[in-house]
């Protein structure tokens, strides 16, 4: 398994407290075991809910590295490649959902941060130098795309991926919306139409309208509080896929979608959501979720984006600007997703 010492130490950089701020310690990897892969880090992906996670609350980040190192047992990766790990790192594989493949449901999935692994100690996420990840979570970046832009996709290109792979929502010249015009929304805009769907972007305002409509290509925009334009869009998309991390009432978007049509929320919401049943009872509409997406559905998402040229919106920073990238992050002060420089940083600062 090569020459790296037993104990590997590196350098993350990790919140202390409830305060969010980031900075620098040094903490051991575990031994590369049988079916292991050792990642130096490249770059890493800042997603909305980190904001959650460094505050103890729901997140995830998505890292791009090189395998430096594999266990006996790993037969898919090999020294050199460059490849991908989302935001689950373990999973139980004995239940419904990990026999399905689909084990981003499994009740005893592991984070990548801020969670326990099998061996009993904490999970450190990509915001380090380097990491060790069972080869189940791993995924080989296809050639020819750059690091930078593979790491948002890890993250909010599985999560719109996904919706649309298992709703049967991929075929061409379906009419579908996306609510909400940032990390995931810019993405969902890009992949939808990739998939041939007639798409229109909701926000609450005309201030992403040209963004939406001449740097994104979706062909329509419109604002929610717009009750003509409202109207006009009314009982004539397949789907609305909900983006947004905060309350909202429902029922506007419900009435635009035909029948059977779905709505696939997407936001962390902490507080209960409200609509009236007959909006859905009286167009046999759905009100879903979709949660990233399987590691199966990651491959068939970064191939999909490699032979469609589809690439993310993204703003490169170093490790020393990333809590004034968190601060920016909170005002929604990017376009579209903040990708961390690792491999072009000074760690220990």
């Amino acid at each position: 398994m090569g020459g790296l010492e037993m104990e590997r130490k590196t350098v993350g950089w990790a919140a202390r407290d409830p305060s969010g701020v980031l900075s620098p310690y040094t903490y051991n990897l575990r031994e590369t075991g049988a079916e292991d892969v050792y990642v130096k880090v490249m770059c890493c992906g800042i997603c909305h809910t980190d904001i959650h996670q460094i505050k103890n609350d729901l997140g995830m980040h998505e890292v791009v590295g090189e395998v430096m190192e594999v266990g006996s047992g790993v037969t898919k990766f090999r020294a050199g490649d460059v490849v991908g790990v989302g935001c689950i790192v373990g999973c139980c594989r004995n239940c419904r959902s990990c026999k399905s493949d689909i084990e981003q449901y499994c009740n005893k999935k592991i984070w990548s941060y801020n969670d326990v692994y099998i061996d009993g100690n904490p999970t450190q996420g990509g915001f380090a130098g380097a990491m060790v990840v069972d080869q189940k979570f791993v995924v080989k970046i296809p050639d020819g795309m750059a690091p930078e832009q593979a790491a948002p996709l890890l993250c909010a290109g599985v999560t719109i991926y996904s919706p649309l792979n298992h709703f049967g929502l991929k075929e061409s010249g379906l009419r579908g919306a996306i609510l909400g015009l940032g990390g995931v929304g810019h993405m969902g805009v890009k992949i939808a139409k990739a998939m041939g769907h007639h798409v229109t972007v909701i926000s609450s305002s005309n201030k992403k309208r040209e963004e939406a409509l001449d740097h994104l290509g979706a062909d329509d925009y419109l604002v929610s509080s717009d009750t003509d334009r409202m109207q006009e869009v009314a009982d004539s998309l397949d789907y609305i896929i909900d983006t947004i991390p905060v309350f909202h009432p429902l029922e506007p978007y419900l009435s635009l979608l035909k029948v059977d049509g779905k709505l696939i929320l997407m936001g962390v919401i902490n507080t209960p959501l409200q609509f009236i049943t007959p909006m859905v009872m009286l167009g046999r509409k759905s009100i879903t979720g979709s949660f990233i997406g399987s590691m199966k559905e990651t491959e068939e998402m970064l191939e999909f984006c490699r032979d469609k040229s589809l690439t993310s919106t993204i703003e490169v920073v170093k490790m020393d600007y990333i809590n004034t990238a968190f601060e920016r992050l909170e005002k929604n002060d990017v376009r579209y997703r903040f990708v961390v420089d690792v491999a072009g940083s000074k760690l220990d600062i």
